[in-house]
């Protein structure tokens, strides 16, 4: 498969070098148990990572419909904070999972050990103003304050970037704005009393606050053309998986695809299963009206062109250090398989039938750190009716 001159090819051919995967968590004991009762069934011993995500509902549906035990893989769902993915990764405790692109670019410029196997999907972000606000575009926006729940938030990338395209100074040497913190529950308060003049973050935080305060998207990755065909999230791998273990980074990536695509048929099934389940707390059929907002066609070269997209933007505004090659930067951190297609056929005659899973679930703690929910994470409660909300 052809793929624009680009990168670390790895042969369908190649024979999967063998894994001796193991967990301690932090004060907690090792799943060397499970690993072996992988290996006893013939299967290959995958740890990961678990944050509760609407965007990761590819992952939970990919377990409870059986795509990684088709794919001869045995998941242990490891238990991460969203504040503590790269440390997770850094220190060997997990060999898959997917982020947001924006977020993970500096981690990765940094040494980050992973590789980017897949786009999932698009949306999920949205930067906002009161209903009433005189601010009408991100123009308006010059020298005004911005909540956002990090400063290197995927919220705060978007918005340094739409800020940048609109003439706005978002880099250090020439700041137009101010970016201020606060806790993701607490932004569209802030909003609301003043503190603030837009605030930038994810779903379902976004939405929530979006309907139930009469808020005005500036900014929504999921409609606005500059975004809404670019994918937020990937499935990555380790590079040590990738290196030692190519089948089994491809088996991975085919049942994240697959999932996807069941995803992006099946939006209201997938909210009943992600919430009965447990993988996210709240209402399903807000989850679904989220999920149905996003494109979750999976694409390989798509999350190309969207890790290539970012690095020369975020390049441009200081973000990564002056004078990255955006084109070296995705090829060093992508990987294309020769048996993992672009994208799954769509196939409405899927088997909606979920099938039972041997998967276990490991905390890992790192050192103490102030809790940062991911896009997408946290509890998902439709929003009551605020009769203070403003119009």
């Amino acid at each position: 498969m052809k793929k624009n001159g680009i990168l670390f090819r790895v042969a369908s051919g190649l024979l999967a070098a063998a894994l001796t995967l193991s967990l301690t968590a932090c004060g907690g004991s090792s799943s060397n148990s499970d690993a072996s009762a992988a290996a006893d069934s013939g299967a290959t011993h995958l740890r990961l990572i678990y944050s509760p995500s609407l965007c990761a509902a590819p992952m939970y549906i990919a377990i409870e419909n059986g795509y990684f035990e088709d794919e001869g893989l045995d998941i242990e769902q490891v238990t991460v904070d969203a504040a503590h993915v790269s440390e997770a990764i850094g220190a060997d405790q997990v060999d898959v999972g997917m982020g947001l692109i924006g977020k993970m670019l500096q981690p990765l410029e940094n040494g980050l050990p992973i590789k980017f196997t897949t786009g999932l999907h698009t949306g999920c972000t949205k930067l906002l103003v009161p209903g009433g606000s005189n601010i009408k575009s991100i123009a308006d926006l010059k020298g005004k304050k911005i909540g956002v729940p990090g400063l290197a938030d995927a919220a705060t990338v978007v918005s340094k970037r739409s800020l940048s395209a609109a003439g706005i100074g978002v880099t250090d040497q020439n700041m137009e704005v101010e970016f201020s913190v606060y806790s993701r529950n607490d932004l569209a308060q802030a909003l609301q009393n003043g503190a603030v003049d837009a605030i930038a973050l994810g779903d379902p935080a976004a939405s929530i606050a979006e309907e139930q305060y009469g808020l005005t998207a500036l900014i929504d990755t999921a409609t606005d053309p500059e975004y809404k065909d670019e994918y937020c999230c990937a499935a990555f791998v380790t590079s040590k998986l990738a290196e030692e273990n190519p089948k089994a980074a491809a088996a991975f990536t085919r049942a994240v695809q697959k999932a996807s695509q069941w995803v992006q048929e099946n939006p209201d099934e997938t909210a009943k299963i992600i919430t009965e389940k447990e993988y996210v707390s709240g209402d399903a059929d807000f989850c679904a009206q989220i999920l149905k907002t996003y494109n979750y066609k999976p694409s390989v070269q798509g999350g190309y062109d969207a890790l290539k997209q970012n690095a020369e933007e975020l390049t441009k505004i200081g973000v990564l250090k002056e004078g990255t090659d955006a084109t070296k930067f995705a090829d060093n951190a992508y990987i294309f398989f020769d048996d993992v297609p672009d994208a799954p056929e769509s196939d409405a005659s899927t088997d909606t039938a979920t099938k039972s899973t041997n998967v276990s679930s490991v905390s890992f703690q790192p050192a103490a750190a102030e809790a940062e929910d991911d896009c997408c994470s946290g509890k998902i409660i439709k929003p009551a009716q605020d009769t203070n909300a403003k119009a």
